[in-house]
């Protein structure tokens, strides 16, 4: 990673980055003389750094208030003791829309200025969650979740019919281009089966059409857990991800979270269709068993992000995320059982670096959710975060000894929200107060 020093980034009207300078480019000083002219110049403050917007790619929005708790069960046991009875109260509009304001400038307040959302069964209250991302101004992937397996799914939450599922997805895809009409899109739909188990096989097909009609974003977990493989490789004698090939959910917008036991095989799938996996290292320590191999999967060309998983996950820090995925990366390669010998103690792969999983927070979860952002180059979207040394309430400082890279190492390491001074969504400077 080699910091841009004292740079200059030019945008246009609609946030879209038109150039980037530094002192030693022959433009560099007009530039600033022209938007200094224009009254068009905004500097940063002494101390204050500026890095792309940070981009998770899975989170579920109706899990907000059961963040930090719950966590006692696996994964079957949890969806039904707790997260479906959550889910099921989003039908009360009143207490989605108080729920998702919070959420939505919460998350921005944290430096989340692209959001990949899994919604709730009922159509409305995701539509309540668009409507928060347009009023706070994040830009959001967002999906009302389709489940109708009479065997996985409570009666009193799930759809009715794959037919009922397939025609209220089709009616959100349509009511946010209406909210949108006319302007830029922020938030755009998703077409979200819950995971294999919890879809009958005929809404399942049905999803896959209506991926390929309308050619929009894809979400949906895959081989998250033990219980999960057994469960598909049972029903339909195949892996989870060739499944989901199967029915035509694996495309170039498809973002397929934790994909913990995902085969070489697949990996090479996931790759060849372009498809992306969100890497969840906090909620697989407590519902995966296992640890995504992620150096794998880079290796083999697949495109990777990393996701919070609300509420699997109990951090709303995508900062706090990368970090853990540098320690599960370094617990896999180096091993954890001090009974075996270090050479057989791990995977012996080389973990990731911090530069990587900054790498995974911005770019590689933009290129993930195939949007132009996550990095300052031309032609992307400005999404930023100012980044201050120095507050008390955050571990990050700066000394006069530290490198460029000493300084990019820190902000990675020791940043919090409270060194976050400025967010920008699409050039937009948002109000986190």
């Amino acid at each position: 990673m080699t910091p841009l020093i004292n740079c200059a980034i030019g945008i246009d009207d609609n946030g879209t980055i038109l150039s980037v300078t530094t002192p030693d480019d022959p433009d560099h000083a007009g530039i600033l003389s022209d938007a200094r002219l224009a009254d068009r110049l905004q500097q940063m403050p002494s101390h204050t750094y500026l890095i792309p917007g940070l981009v998770d790619l899975h989170i579920h929005a109706p899990q907000w208030p059961q963040l930090g708790k719950a966590l006692d069960a696996p994964l079957e046991e949890w969806l039904l003791k707790y997260t479906f009875p959550l889910e099921a109260k989003f039908s009360d509009i009143g207490f989605a829309t108080e729920v998702y304001d919070d959420l939505v400038a919460t998350l921005l307040a944290h430096g989340t200025t692209t959001a990949v959302y899994f919604g709730s069964v009922d159509l409305e209250p995701n539509v309540v969650l668009a409507k928060a991302c347009l009023k706070h101004g994040q830009r959001a992937i967002i999906g009302k979740v389709a489940m109708d397996h009479p065997e996985t799914c409570p009666d009193y939450y799930r759809d009715a019919t794959p037919d009922d599922a397939i025609s209220l997805t089709r009616a959100f895809i349509q009511t946010l281009a209406e909210l949108q009409a006319g302007g830029q899109l922020l938030v755009h739909p998703a077409i979200t089966p819950r995971f294999v188990p919890s879809c009958t096989d005929a809404l399942l097909e049905g999803l896959g059409d209506l991926a390929r009609q309308t050619g929009c974003h894809v979400q949906t977990h895959c081989a998250e857990s033990d219980w999960e493989v057994a469960h598909v490789k049972e029903r339909f004698g195949k892996t989870d991800a060739e499944t989901l090939a199967q029915f035509g959910l694996m495309t170039n917008k498809t973002i397929l979270a934790h994909s913990n036991f995902v085969t070489d095989g697949d990996m090479d799938s996931i790759a060849l269709h372009g498809s992306a996996v969100a890497h969840c290292p906090l909620s697989n320590a407590y519902f995966a068993n296992a640890v995504f191999p992620a150096r794998r999967a880079l290796d083999r060309g697949l495109k990777v992000g990393l996701g919070t998983d609300i509420s699997g996950g109990f951090s709303p820090s995508l900062f706090e995320t990368a970090r853990t995925a540098l320690v599960a990366s370094r617990c896999a390669c180096s091993g954890t059982n001090p009974n075996l010998p270090q050479v057989e103690r791990g995977t012996g792969e080389d973990a990731l670096t911090t530069t990587e999983v900054f790498w995974l927070a911005t770019k590689g979860g933009a290129e993930a959710c195939a949007l132009p952002v996550g990095a300052f180059e031309t032609g992307r979207q400005f999404d930023a975060l100012g980044v201050r040394a120095g507050d008390v309430t955050s571990g990050f400082r700066v000394h006069a000894s530290d490198s460029h890279q000493d300084i990019f190492e820190k902000l990675v390491l020791t940043a919090n929200v409270a060194s976050l001074s400025h967010v920008w969504v699409d050039g937009v400077q948002i109000d986190t107060a």
